[in-house]
């Protein structure tokens, strides 16, 4: 029953959660050789298991510290604080799609160039991205962590540098067309959602000199 119980576990349940839980996958299969459960118990216990797994499953491509000592490389760049006060709110909501994780918004500047690092929700988890603005438009995207099951593909420089040199009209719009990613629309749609923020929060602090 061990052997069993193990194959359907391995089969189920995906490879992050096995890397991360490699003890608690033998608990199990040492519990299921003293205490047999049927199948249907087996597919409810992997059914709770599964979202637990898709929450650790997150590919971080370059923690967010790094990427700013990149950009910024040889100078030590200021980090800032910007508010979503009530004014700036609803700008952000229609923006992202959602509401904004804080009301406070962390940001690196040196010279002309802005550096954001943000969030907004694919399909179900927040997608973390790094993006440098430069005299108003958009130098670098790029996708630090990922945490969603599908729609990795937006990672890649092919659709990252779409991004580059794209400013944003008063209806906080991109002056360029980004090409999607068939199957991968949910992500597309969060990472240019952080691009139009990335530079609408550019033009705010600019308000504020």
């Amino acid at each position: 029953m061990t052997e069993i119980s193990l194959l359907f576990v391995r089969k189920f349940v995906n490879s992050s959660l096995l890397t991360a839980f490699p003890a608690s996958i033998s608990k199990i299969s040492a519990h299921f050789s003293f205490a047999p459960v049927s199948c249907k118990g087996l597919i409810l216990l992997l059914c709770l298991l599964s979202p637990i797994g898709q929450s650790l499953a997150d590919e971080v491509y370059q923690k967010p510290r790094d990427f700013i000592k990149e950009v910024f490389a040889g100078v030590s760049p200021l980090s800032h604080t910007l508010w979503v006060t009530k004014d700036r709110r609803q700008t952000v909501e229609e923006i992202l799609g959602e509401r904004p994780r804080s009301l406070r918004v962390r940001f690196w500047e040196y010279g002309a160039r802005s550096a954001w690092i943000l969030d907004a929700t694919g399909k179900d988890h927040p997608i973390t991205a790094g993006i440098v603005v430069n005299q108003g438009k958009i130098e670098r995207v790029k996708i630090l962590i990922f945490r969603e099951s599908r729609g990795w593909e937006v990672r890649h420089a092919f659709f990252t540098d779409q991004f580059i040199d794209a400013k944003i009209t008063k209806e906080h719009v991109l002056t360029k067309d980004i090409d999607g990613i068939s199957g991968a629309t949910l992500s597309v749609r969060a990472v240019t959602a952080m691009a139009r923020l990335a530079l609408y929060y550019s033009n705010e602090i600019k308000k504020q000199l």
